[in-house]
């Protein structure tokens, strides 16, 4: 860091296995990503090319090549993932991923339903050729799942190989884990918590005010997904007290 202050939570320094922030990538350019890699890249430990927007992103390969550049892993949205599933073209997703080098892959049901042995089957598949992260929850508003079920589905797909499991909650953080208003379901993160590690857990929390329910929940090394990349530093920030919202957490509680 660029200063000595006393009092900072032990933050977790890359390679990080926890504490890590994913960042959605939803079309910046490859200056955009050479710009954002060189004041962001120790904050960022995975990138995904949100939904299915690498099909259409120009220039694709080099743009991957710069992530990887710089030793930050990149994979596509699970909604491609889907894309390619129901025109049955898994295996084609699979070279896809070796010919652009991409070593992880999102797992994921929010678009498409899938039967969750077979689900899980694709997991235990893909860990053949990289890390997976698989996402549960709907992308469906009107679908509510309850708290048994996350648990359920969380558990059995980290034991089909997943290396964390996402809770959806789309780029807008208004379905999944939260309600349409934004507001975390605070019984059913708490209730998951019971069952599933936290550190294998990834929390999609795109707003600052979900961002600061799991820092001042589970502490500076949460998992965070569907960061913008204008905000990773402004996280980092809060993340380790340095931002007005997280202020006091780390600080000395020493009556006068």
């Amino acid at each position: 860091m660029n200063f000595n202050l006393s009092q900072m939570p032990d933050r977790n320094q890359k390679p990080r296995t926890y504490g890590i922030t994913m960042v959605m990538d939803k079309g910046l350019s490859i200056n955009d990503v050479h710009n954002f890699m060189s004041i962001a890249e120790p904050h960022v430990d995975i990138v995904k090319l949100g939904f299915g927007t690498s099909f259409v992103t120009p220039n694709l390969r080099e743009k991957i090549e710069v992530y990887q550049s710089y030793n930050v892993p990149v994979y596509f949205g699970g909604t491609l993932f889907e894309a390619f599933l129901i025109r049955n073209q898994f295996e084609d997703y699979i070279a896809i991923c070796k010919d652009y080098n991409i070593t992880h892959m999102e797992v994921s049901d929010g678009s498409i339903t899938i039967p969750h042995a077979e689900k899980c089957g694709y997991i235990e598949k893909l860990t053949k050729h990289g890390t997976i992260l698989s996402e549960v929850g709907s992308k469906d508003a009107a679908h509510i799942i309850p708290p048994y079920k996350w648990i359920e589905l969380m558990r059995a797909e980290l034991e089909a190989g997943a290396s964390y499991v996402i809770a959806e909650a789309r780029e807008t953080g208004n379905v999944g884990i939260y309600r349409g208003s934004g507001e975390v379901r605070e019984g059913l993160v708490q209730e998951i918590l019971t069952q599933i590690p936290g550190e294998k857990i990834l929390w999609e929390a795109p707003q600052k005010a979900q961002q600061l329910y799991f820092l001042e929940l589970l502490g500076c090394n949460v998992n965070l997904g569907n960061i913008a990349p204008s905000e990773v530093i402004s996280l980092e920030a809060m993340r380790i007290g340095l931002r007005g919202d997280t202020f006091e957490l780390y600080l000395n509680k020493k009556s006068a």
